[in-house]
């Protein structure tokens, strides 16, 4: 299993597929990034986007690129979710799924620059 398999190891359900919504393969995201694929690839190895096998391909949710840029916040909340041990698809759930206390969804919060209250969160996970 190379790396990159064992970064996107987890399978993805139909439930949390429908949470994301809007997919991107891995080129668009690069290109939508302004990189090569190889860069985008190490993105996802170093955790600072996440990537899922679906349908065969590697793709990565279009929500966590914004302005040619991965969302402000994003790589330190995966850090944080894969250090209270959620999977891929366990953290892209997370992400994905409304809580009325925030309101919205994780990333809506990243979206719209609250991410100290996400990351807040995602900490006292691990605890």
């Amino acid at each position: 299993m190379t790396q990159m398999q064992a970064t996107v190891e987890s399978s993805l359900d139909a439930t949390t597929d429908a949470l994301v919504g809007e997919w991107l393969t891995l080129q668009e995201a690069a290109d939508r990034l302004g990189l090569n694929l190889k860069r985008t690839k190490q993105l996802i190895r170093d955790h600072k986007l996440l990537g899922v096998q679906r349908n065969g391909t590697v793709m990565v949710p279009a929500a966590f690129i914004r302005d040619g840029q991965v969302v402000k916040g994003l790589p330190g909340t995966l850090t944080l979710l894969s250090d209270a041990g959620y999977d891929s698809v366990e953290t892209l759930r997370w992400l994905f799924t409304a809580d009325d206390t925030l309101p919205g969804t994780p990333v809506q919060a990243l979206l719209e620059n609250r991410g100290t209250e996400i990351r807040r969160r995602a900490q006292a996970l691990a605890f």
